[in-house]
């Protein structure tokens, strides 16, 4: 039976740190609904009027001090040991909640979720958030620093000396010893989030199978699961909220057309299948009619239905038989018709036939694909360079600044505008974008995209007509079928009742 999955299934991560303008303490209270008070700065973060909180809960290990369970001890403790800044404070894992199920099965859910974080010494702070706009979620805080025995903080990493071949320490030209840096702990390690996240997946699909939900989730990318169709890129939640007030976005459009060309080359692949399983069937089936030595000709078969019909209706009035013998007439030369357009006259070229018609898709399909990748990638770039122009006058002004308390004020208002210019500046960079033609880059990137747009649509067309001659090819399947014997026919139908 094949898995059915549901797109509910969402787990990022990322990292809270000084060096962005964030805050551990303010993360806390935004997300739990709080007022708490950072104790590194002295700063208010104020957030009990937020809606939709569902829950909050904080999940310690056996080492922590039980103060920690109060949430502005926990992270406030955090904030102080850590003195650099642009220290890491904490890590984020936000996850997708399954709508199908209530409350308190999300709480058993992250409970049994977050488990293997205390196991491993962290200290685990969630909270569950939903509007009731089908959107269910939970973000989980955690601690990047283990405990010791007592409940105190340990080093995030210690300098290890490394040795010769003889097991003597290496001195450099001046005059230290090698050395390099150890992690006190491996949480920091590559492979953990492609397991954490198919922990999470594990973890939702336990749940829903225990409350008799047939769906599940899947970590794994198209690809990994082997599946052709092109990932939608991620909307954000301008884009988002625009859309569920009726106004198109380039983004929803680009994933409209993506989620179109997905749509018809699955209802292609799927069609040609069955047309394919059909050809073997029929063929076992048809020996009877036409020798092994050659291929039978669907239309001798079509006329010889004709014949056993016209033997079978004799007992009936001749008007009937008239009547009847004009509709499977009009039915025969349809198909004939379309046989003769596409030269098909035997079941080998049949199969032919469908093997082209496969391979024209596959080709358009890998045409609108490559149009699809870049038109996201493209659609990012116009994105990120024009929240890059918007914020970094913004970004200017605060470097400006030479006031420290300032400077804090400014940064405390702009958060979220510096927050976009490090994304957008992070991407570009990435990207090997020049920012001093950002401008003009732009405008290109723009060009490009309504060039591959109209491209991409000329494809689909294409699509769009293999789809209707797989449909012609079926009829021709349909119209096929009647050329078995009453008894074939009789056998073929009671298959389908019983399947």
């Amino acid at each position: 039976m094949e898995v059915v999955t549901i797109a509910i299934y969402h787990c990022s991560i990322q990292i809270i740190s000084r060096s962005d303008g964030r805050s551990a303490v303010a993360a806390a209270a935004y997300r739990s609904g709080t007022n708490l008070i950072n104790e590194w700065n002295g700063r208010p973060a104020n957030y009990d009027r937020k809606k939709g909180i569902a829950y909050s809960e904080i999940m310690l290990p056996v080492n922590a001090p039980a103060s920690f369970f109060d949430r502005q001890t926990l992270w406030n403790s955090v904030e102080m040991n850590e003195k650099r800044s642009d220290a890491q404070l904490a890590r984020e894992i936000e996850v997708a909640l399954p709508h199908e199920l209530p409350l308190e099965e999300h709480k058993k859910i992250i409970h049994a979720y977050c488990q293997q974080f205390v196991d491993a010494g962290m200290c685990v702070d969630f909270s569950i958030h939903d509007k009731h706009d089908g959107n269910p979620h939970c973000h989980i805080m955690l601690t990047m620093r283990a405990l010791d025995e007592n409940g105190n903080w340990l080093p995030k990493s210690h300098q290890e000396f490394e040795l010769d071949e003889n097991g003597e320490r290496i001195r450099l030209p001046n005059g230290r010893w090698k050395s390099r840096k150890v992690d006190t702990v491996d949480w920091n390690n590559r492979e953990n989030a492609d397991r954490w996240r198919a922990s999470w997946a594990e973890t939702v699909n336990r749940f829903l199978a225990a409350n008799q939900v047939p769906e599940c989730i899947d970590h794994r990318s198209n690809a990994e699961r082997g599946l052709e169709e092109l990932p939608t890129i991620h909307m954000g939640v301008a884009a988002c909220a625009m859309e569920k007030k009726g106004i198109p976005t380039e983004r929803g459009d680009i994933n409209r057309k993506i989620r179109a060309a997905n749509r018809i080359i699955k209802e292609i692949r799927s069609k040609i299948n069955s047309l394919k399983a059909w050809l073997a069937e029929l063929s076992v089936r048809l020996e009877q009619f036409a020798e092994k030595a050659h291929s039978p000709l669907l239309g001798d078969l079509l006329l010889q239905y004709m014949e056993q019909e016209s033997q079978r209706i004799q007992k009936y009035s001749q008007h009937f038989q008239l009547q009847h013998t004009v509709e499977i007439g009009n039915d025969m030369m349809e198909t004939l018709r379309k046989m003769n357009a596409r030269d098909i006259y035997t079941l080998a070229d049949l199969e032919n036939a469908l093997g082209d018609l496969r391979e024209k898709a596959e080709a358009s399909r890998s045409v609108v694909k490559g149009k699809e990748r870049r038109m996201q990638e493209l659609q990012r770039l116009i994105d990120s360079g024009s929240q890059y122009l918007r914020t970094d006058p913004i970004r200017k002004e605060h470097n400006g600044i030479r006031f420290k308390k300032k400077r804090e004020e400014f940064e405390e208002s702009h958060h979220a505008d510096l927050s976009l210019w490090q994304t957008a500046n992070k991407f570009l960079h990435a990207k090997e974008v020049d920012v001093s033609t950002l401008p003009d880059s732009i405008k290109a990137w723009q060009s490009e995209l309504a060039m591959l747009t109209a491209e991409h649509d000329a494809e689909y067309e294409k699509l769009k007509q293999c789809r209707e001659e797989v449909k012609e090819l079926d009829s021709v399947r349909k119209q096929a079928e009647k050329a078995m014997t009453p008894e074939q026919s009789q056998s073929k139908k009671k298959d389908r009742e019983m399947s």
